[in-house]
């Protein structure tokens, strides 16, 4: 776990990922052979291994949402846990292993494999904005594209805010039940944002053992996470063909994102219009602050309708005919 807990004491907060990517970089270099690197315009970081017609394809996020991160910030392992703490302050501190598991397993699977590509993105926590910006021309040759960036220990995302991810015939040659994984649909992250720009391939995301994440009190099941790495060695090891797939029709799901929203504002009535837009377009690519406006304006116009029967007193005896 020396690697793991190294991932873990380096400080990397959306929008100031550079010392990770230079941690990365030097890990590479020291310890793994014959990798390609380049970057973007973005900040994002693609790695290549060996030379193949197709490469299976591992992504992770950079970045992490906690700002604090004291000086003497120690990445503590117990029997089967690992969390975050500060001996001078005397408190637990977030891991951000929220994705550095996900970087551990790609950096793992770049150490085993001959051939393999990997590519770590900027700023997932914030909006996505690495993988928005990313090269697509990467991932022309990849068989498929697996990113570990989900909560737990059982999840395995195959659709996100009614974006398929993958093919059936992905999932079936996976097996991913013998490693204890079940289908969820699931919310915003990298391989989300890669299929509406138009990825060709089946993707994934994995849960990968990490636990209350965006919060001082996260931590790692160390057993979790390295069923995760098992499941993504498997894969590896037994998908040899490309795995095509393409978007499902968003426009057809429209009426079901427009029930979830109102699900959404009957929670909440009071959100206004900006912060349904704010708070949940990422969920929602296909639909335009437009849309919100009017499923908003909508759904109030059926709540008011509502009330006003409600306050009307009509004598038990009175009869309406329609």
């Amino acid at each position: 776990m020396n690697l793991l807990k190294k991932l873990y004491e380096i400080h990397s907060p959306s929008g100031n990922e550079r010392a990770m990517k230079k941690f990365i970089k030097g890990y590479v270099k020291k310890h793994i052979p014959e990798v390609t690197f380049r970057s973007d315009h973005v900040g994002n970081l693609y790695m290549t291994r060996g030379i193949s017609e197709t490469y299976p394809c591992i992504v992770a996020h950079l970045d992490q949402v906690q700002r604090e991160h004291s000086k003497d910030f120690k990445a503590i392992e117990t029997e089967d846990i690992i969390f975050g703490y500060s001996p001078k302050n005397r408190k637990r501190e977030g891991l951000g292993a929220d994705d550095k598991n996900g970087i551990w397993i790609a950096l793992k699977c770049l150490e085993k494999y001959e051939c393999i590509k990997v590519a770590f993105f900027v700023s997932e926590e914030i909006g996505c904005v690495g993988s928005r910006g990313a090269d697509l021309s990467f991932f022309e040759d990849t068989r498929f594209v697996i990113e570990p960036d989900r909560r737990g220990f059982e999840n395995l995302i195959t659709d996100i805010s009614y974006t398929s991810l993958c093919s059936n015939d992905f999932l079936r040659d996976i097996g991913f039940e013998r490693f204890g994984y079940k289908e969820e649909s699931g919310m915003m992250t990298d391989v989300l944002e890669l299929k509406e720009r138009g990825l060709g391939v089946s993707c994934i995301n994995l849960s990968c053992g990490y636990y209350e994440p965006h919060s001082d009190e996260e931590f790692t099941v160390k057993k979790d996470l390295l069923n995760c790495l098992g499941l993504v060695e498997h894969i590896i090891e037994n998908c040899q063909s490309v795995y095509p797939h393409e978007n499902l029709d968003s426009e057809y799901y429209g009426m079901d994102a427009e029930t979830e929203i109102w699900e959404i504002l009957s929670c909440d009535p009071n959100l206004s219009v900006e912060d349904l837009y704010e708070m949940y377009h990422t969920n929602y690519p296909f639909l335009e602050i437009e849309d919100f406006e009017k499923i908003y304006n909508e759904f109030h116009e059926q709540m008011d309708e509502e009330e006003l029967w409600k306050d009307m007193k009509v004598p038990k005896t009175r009869k309406f005919w329609f």
